[in-house]
């Protein structure tokens, strides 16, 4: 019989090179599959955003929005007035700390400017960049 793939008297049927392309064929999809799975460099990369360092000793720069505010020698209204900030001005902000009073919270911020004391935030526009603080005060209306 021809064709059948029975070994005939005679007939030796050659099957090595069928093998053999099948095993190449199937080394090929497995190496493709494989790299084609594997992470690339560029996903196993950390990349960090540009913001400001966590160890800064500064948290921001605010401005002042009121006309005019007090600075403290402590959080809270139980504080000693140091002086008055007029609109506008820009501080340093270095420390917030929250106040409980009355079942009320209030933000204080320590600023440091023509003082060193601390301010209400709601008092103050905080901004991340000193850049930002200057163009926010020259274009607040007086």
């Amino acid at each position: 019989m021809t064709g059948t793939g029975r070994l005939t008297p005679g007939r030796s049927v050659k099957r090595g090179p069928v093998y053999f392309m099948a095993f190449c064929l199937f080394a090929l999809c497995g190496a493709i599959l494989l790299y084609g799975c594997k992470r690339s460099s560029l996903q196993n990369e950390i990349v960090i955003p540009v913001t400001r360092p966590l160890s800064r000793s500064t948290i921001g720069y605010g401005v002042v929005n009121a006309n005019y505010t007090r600075i403290l020698d402590e959080r809270g209204d139980e504080g000693k007035s140091l002086g008055f900030l007029r609109k506008g001005s820009i501080v340093e902000i270095l420390e917030r700390r929250p106040v409980v009073k009355d079942d009320k919270a209030e933000t204080w911020v320590l600023a440091y400017g023509s003082y060193k004391g601390w301010v209400k935030e709601n008092e103050l526009r905080v901004y991340p960049s000193m850049a930002q603080a200057v163009t926010a005060s020259e274009n607040m209306p007086q």
